[in-house]
């Protein structure tokens, strides 16, 4: 593909800086606009010497204007204490955001990509969840913000798409972890990591055996740009996720065990529209996209490990210091 310039919404926070990569070692341009309330200098500091690389500190919430060639929306805090911490501002960057950069793809007659995700799907009836499920999602509870505004941010992506011919590609992400997380994010694999490097005890929500389906962030942008590149891909929501089914105790047990950590695990009361299962149905991404998840649950949670392990230390050193 010849090089574009690709504009990358929360390209600085964990997929995003992952995405920027990416982009720019196929030899594109880009443009990473971030309002930083999630996403962190670090993810993308190893990039500013880049000359195709240009940061815009920016709401999505606000209208923005860009010479861009297509358009990566990943602009929304994605854990639940970063978009429960305001759930109004969450609503407003999902809605908001996703009106304002279909406008502009719109101006510019090109493609647009938006991040959504498998919590559209609520705590879910049909198991595993194939794109055709329209849910069961809770419009008055503590995830609401964050579901209900990925689930119009799809409606008004499928609107643009019908009424103006906007060229949109639509990912529902599942679970996705590896390198750049932060460690105080609230998500379950970099909860339990940090616990067990921390030796602190690894806090289990309910009993456990909720299941959840973890995909690898280099497996995850792979599937991001198949379905951004593809002549096959559907202009409607595509699941992209490992549809490997483990519970919560599961990976407790594989985290304790790979950090060698003498973690014990106690377990805390299941919040509320906590899912109790998730798995994605990828039969449409691997035959429109040719796309599957190659890395092993064990394989990205010991690159992970490694991650953590070494921001920790650094923390831990920078706190030494400043003693």
């Amino acid at each position: 593909m010849a090089p574009r310039r690709v504009l990358v919404t929360g390209g600085a926070g964990f997929l995003g800086s992952h995405l920027c990569d990416k982009l720019l070692s196929q030899g594109h341009e880009v443009l990473c606009v971030d309002n930083f309330l999630t996403g962190r200098f670090s993810n993308i500091d190893h990039l500013r010497n880049n000359r195709n690389f240009k940061v815009l500190r920016h709401d999505v919430a606000q209208p923005l204007a860009a010479e861009v060639d297509e358009i990566y929306n990943l602009a929304c805090p994605a854990s639940p204490p970063d978009y429960q911490a305001d759930p109004i501002q969450t609503m407003k960057t999902s809605v908001l955001g996703a009106l304002n950069l279909l406008e502009l793809a719109k101006e510019r007659g090109i493609r647009i990509f938006q991040a959504s995700t498998s919590e559209v799907y609520g705590d879910p009836h049909v198991h595993p969840q194939p794109e055709s499920y329209w849910g069961n999602v809770n419009s008055f509870g503590p995830r609401s913000c964050y579901d209900e505004g990925k689930r119009c941010a799809e409606t008004l992506f499928f609107d643009f798409h019908k009424q103006h011919g906007v060229d949109i590609r639509i990912a529902r992400i599942f679970n996705t972890y590896g390198p750049r997380m932060r460690p105080d994010d609230g998500r379950v694999v970099s909860n339990f990591i940090v616990q067990a490097l921390q030796g602190e005890d690894i806090t289990i929500y309910g009993e456990g055996s909720q299941t959840r389906s973890f995909c690898y962030a280099d497996d995850l942008i792979d599937g991001f740009l198949r379905l951004m590149t593809s002549p096959n891909a559907p202009a409607a929501p595509v699941n992209l996720g490992n549809p490997g089914e483990f519970t919560i105790r599961e990976l407790a047990e594989q985290v304790v065990d790979l950090t060698g950590s003498r973690s014990k695990i106690v377990y805390r009361p299941l919040p509320v529209d906590d899912p109790r299962q998730r798995r994605p149905d990828i039969s449409l991404a691997t035959s429109a996209l040719g796309w599957s998840p190659k890395v092993a649950l064990s394989a990205g949670l010991q690159k992970t490990i490694l991650y953590f392990d070494d921001l920790l230390a650094r923390e831990s050193r920078k706190l030494a210091e400043t003693a």
